[in-house]
């Protein structure tokens, strides 16, 4: 998810330096909210669970594409064994093809244990901007300054909450993998004390049942704390991100929303770093909370067993700490 609203500022950046173009995104429909602020693009939606599942299936989803669209380009931004296949069949058919090139080996010497090269490494938006270099469509590598993209409050927000008379401050705590969250025990810490500061509301993001759970826990304990988990549609959460003041996020899909819709965020990191090139795109590195530790980081994706076992990377990050980057984004 979060790498889709990465390649969103890409596109938007292609769209206004090449007007002419007919831009096709193929990607899963509930990712096409990224995209709505970029005109004049259009959607093809796919099925990886039935219809385009498999190989028969992409092969079925090259000849859709093809029935409709004549594609002169096809840019690989994912560079997977599905979008290998069928940005073959696309070459053999004519067409031009470019990839993401991962960085997988620079990506393995930053995360090893042993003889780690620690520096930071190209970032994916530079990476997704190869890609049409190589195609021949020069684009600005510029992520120094969030545009601000403010929409009204959603309906749904607005009846329960009403006008924005104080800061609003957005949290995501949860993540994919383990050691990209923040333990719980302390992010409930984190609004407990968030919740005695005058003049603050809290949103808590998040998706499934489990995540739902523990927001509507908090939301009954702590009083100008809102889950927003199963309310809102993903245009909806990002019209909600686009009013906050400030988001606290993992390194997780929410701190690439909030950067599409102008918000700053403040980030915790763990096992990952943002060395490794997913930083929010106009991000502050500024606003990163971590600590420096020789073993970090220790994966690009937060999926690997932590080798000290209790992840002193998240544990030993401070509540006091995130407060005090989210109150001093906030005074800003």
């Amino acid at each position: 998810m979060g790498d889709v609203a990465m390649t969103s500022p890409v596109v938007s950046e292609l769209r206004k330096k090449y007007p002419e173009l007919n831009i096709v995104i193929l990607t899963r429909p509930f990712f096409n909210p990224f995209f709505r602020d970029i005109p004049d693009i259009s959607f093809v939606d796919i099925d990886l669970k039935a219809r385009h599942k498999g190989f028969y299936g992409i092969f079925r989803l090259f000849r859709e594409i093809k029935n409709n669209y004549k594609i002169d380009y096809v840019a690989d931004l994912h560079d997977v064994l599905r979008s290998k296949i069928l940005r073959n069949l696309f070459q053999f058919n004519g067409a031009k093809v470019s990839n993401i090139n991962k960085g997988r080996t620079e990506k393995k010497q930053l995360t090893r244990q042993k003889d780690k090269i620690f520096k930071p490494l190209k970032s994916t938006f530079s990476r997704y901007i190869e890609v049409f270099d190589k195609l021949g469509f020069k684009l600005n590598n510029s992520t120094d300054n969030l545009t601000s993209a403010q929409a009204d409050i959603p309906q749904k927000i607005y009846s329960e909450v009403g006008d924005k008379d104080v800061s609003w401050i957005g949290i995501s705590p949860f993540a994919q993998h383990q050691g990209k969250i923040y333990p719980l025990v302390k992010l409930e810490k984190v609004i407990e004390i968030l919740n005695k500061e005058d003049g603050l509301k809290i949103f808590i993001f998040g998706g499934g049942e489990k995540e739902k759970k523990i927001s509507e826990e908090w939301e009954s304990m702590y009083k100008n704390t809102y889950s927003v988990i199963g309310k809102l549609s993903l245009t909806e959460e990002l019209d909600l991100i686009s009013n906050l003041d400030v988001m606290l996020s993992m390194d997780s899909s929410a701190m690439h929303m909030s950067s599409l819709v102008g918000t700053p965020a403040v980030s915790v990191w763990g096992a990952t770093h943002p060395y490794a090139g997913f930083m929010g795109y106009g991000q502050d590195y500024n606003n990163a909370v971590q600590i420096d530790m020789e073993c970090r980081p220790c994966s690009v994706y937060g999926n690997k067993p932590c080798y000290k076992r209790n992840y002193p990377c998240l544990n030993e990050i401070t509540p006091d700490m995130i407060i005090n980057k989210i109150l001093n984004v906030i005074a800003k």
